[in-house]
């Protein structure tokens, strides 16, 4: 399957929809800006209510900003490429609160 921005967008909700976060306080929201030759775009992650919510928009209100490519995201929601190597190796940029996006990060690891 092609990969689009579309595809990344309910990859994003099959991985993070589901998941259990009544233990997370208030509002996350994690913008994530898909940069790359095959696919761009913006969507965000936004924990709120015990719910993800997963929306393809910008979210100004963000805790932080992560940056990658659409193979990137993949991989680190498919569990084949470790968030934090992927940081400290550039494969992942953030911008903002990267405490928030490494609480995140260990979301994606469930």
């Amino acid at each position: 399957m092609a990969m689009t921005y579309e595809s990344l967008v309910e990859a994003a909700r099959d991985k993070f929809c589901g998941l259990d976060v009544s233990d997370v306080q208030g509002v996350r929201a994690f913008q994530i800006n898909i940069e790359g030759k095959a696919v761009n775009g913006i969507f965000y992650i936004e924990i709120k209510d015990g719910k993800v919510n997963v929306e393809p928009y910008e979210y100004y209100d963000r805790n932080a900003i992560l940056i990658m490519n659409g193979t990137n995201f993949l991989k680190l929601i498919g569990g084949k490429l470790d968030p934090v190597t992927a940081f400290t190796s550039g494969k992942i940029r953030v911008e903002g609160d990267t405490n928030a996006a490494l609480e995140m990060i260990k979301y994606i690891k469930a």
